[in-house]
């Protein structure tokens, strides 16, 4: 293990273009390799897939072109110890492609930009080799959905929708822990599940001065794993759970809108799906099954079921500090109390304390935070929260609530929200976020079995 780097060898390490080599697969082992380079630094992370796989499946030209893209994706997580403006790959990229990695690494990593105050879009060059791809044949894949479980609400929703339709689908978790484990138990069904596992040299040099940390687009890493995934194991569509806020972005850095939430935003949506269905010769679909959806009219199709109210979870502070060995909610982060908002108005108040363990609307020390979320403060945090007048919207609801409008926020930013917005335009806004939006992928046979199911 690499212990300090001496002076030389760091500036030469952050003078260096970024190389991403070409990735293997043994199926004996079910390993997928990726190895990447960073000046005199050698990087090498491992994907672990469950038993069972298709060896046809994993020799076919879909997958071996599969295993490159992914290559690509799952490289920022190296690349960004030093954000280079040059990056080297060793294999062959048409020009979707090269569009598709230039991308991941400009758009994928803007809140990582931002935050570390880097100014690299448009700066970026990719150098790859040249290709067109010839045609091939289309892999047979059986008419089945992997379905990326978070332990959140969101997928949840989309369990209930796909059960309630008929719709076969296989549980899906790239490193399950907590929430992901306690909800896939409460599915039913047998899942899917992808180790990854992630160089330790980078992670400690992360932590290093002199070096970058931070944001990098997981549900796009995620996507590539799950792709390999349903290539190996027979599922012929990867139906995410993004929501149509998740393309409201956070704040404006080198003259472009960063997004926390970009690889969930329906633009990311159209380019992944477009390369995947290249990459497959149209066999393998991608989409989501919320994007027509606010966060609100999703949390309450999620309070119609009661199944899953002892094991979800939407908070990303405990996840990251305990795999939520302990409590599900912290009560304390962006997530906690933008998830907490949603559903104070479509449940039961007894009901939301027992998910909860308490009202985190009735904590003056919330406040601060509650006022970013609804545009009164600050900017909309880095969090997976929705739009910041959906936010708005339904916390002036709660104003006329008898559970909750003496709560201590609520109370608090009553005549704030009216001040800003006006009552008209909060009210529009409610209505809205109850009208679907017809700017989603999902296939129109699909669409129609679900929209029977989402009233």
């Amino acid at each position: 293990m690499i212990r300090r780097l001496a002076a030389s060898r760091v500036e030469s390490v952050l003078n260096s273009a970024f190389r991403i080599s070409r990735p293997s697969y043994d199926p004996a082992s079910r390993r997928a390799r990726f190895a990447y380079g960073l000046g005199g630094l050698h990087f090498v992370e491992t994907v672990d897939f469950p038993e069972g796989t298709d060896p046809a499946a994993a020799a076919s030209p879909a997958f071996a072109r599969l295993l490159d893209l992914a290559a690509i994706v799952l490289g920022v997580s190296y690349f960004k110890l030093t954000a280079p403006t040059a990056i080297a790959v060793d294999f062959a990229l048409d020009e979707a492609e090269r569009d598709f990695a230039l991308d991941i690494y400009s758009n994928g990593l803007g809140e990582f930009y931002a935050r570390n105050d880097l100014q690299r879009f448009g700066r970026i060059d990719i150098s790859a080799p040249d290709t067109v791809h010839p045609p091939m044949p289309a892999p047979l894949l059986a008419p089945r959905a992997l379905l990326p479980i978070g332990g959140g609400k969101d997928s949840l929703v989309s369990v209930q929708l796909l059960e309630a339709a008929g719709i076969d689908f296989v549980p899906f978790a790239v490193n399950p822990r907590g929430p992901i484990l306690g909800s896939v138990e409460r599915i039913g069904r047998t899942p899917l599940y992808a180790t990854r596992t992630l160089d330790p040299d980078m992670i400690r040099l992360g932590r290093e001065p002199g070096y970058f940390n931070g944001h990098v687009p997981s549900t796009a890493i995620n996507s590539m794993i799950a792709a390999l995934t349903a290539l190996l194991f027979s599922c012929d569509s990867i139906v995410l759970s993004n929501e149509r806020s998740a393309s409201e972005g956070n704040a404006v850095h080198d003259g472009r809108e960063v997004n926390h939430q970009y690889s969930k935003s329906i633009d990311f949506e159209r380019r992944i799906a477009a390369i995947l269905a290249a990459a497959s010769s149209g066999a393998l679909g991608y989409f989501s099954l919320l994007r027509p959806y606010s966060e609100a009219r999703i949390a309450r199709l999620f309070a119609r079921d009661t199944r899953f109210d002892a094991v979800f979870s939407s908070c990303n502070r405990n996840f990251r500090l305990a795999g939520h060995d302990g409590p599900l909610w912290c009560g304390e982060c962006p997530k906690c109390h933008f998830t907490f908002l949603l559903m104070a108005s479509r449940m039961d108040y007894q009901r939301m304390l027992a998910i909860f363990g308490g009202n985190f609307l009735d904590r003056p020390g919330n406040e601060r935070s509650f006022r970013e979320l609804t545009g009164l403060a600050g900017q909309k945090p880095w969090e997976c929260v929705g739009e910041i007048e959906e936010a708005a919207a339904c916390l002036h609801v709660l104003t006329a609530h008898p559970d909750w409008q003496d709560a201590a926020v609520v109370a608090a930013l009553r005549d704030d929200l009216l001040a800003q917005y006006g009552g008209a335009r909060l009210a529009a806004a409610l209505d809205a976020l109850f009208t679907d939006s017809p700017d989603h992928l999902i296939p129109e046979a699909l669409a129609e079995r679900i929209a029977a199911h989402a009233v």
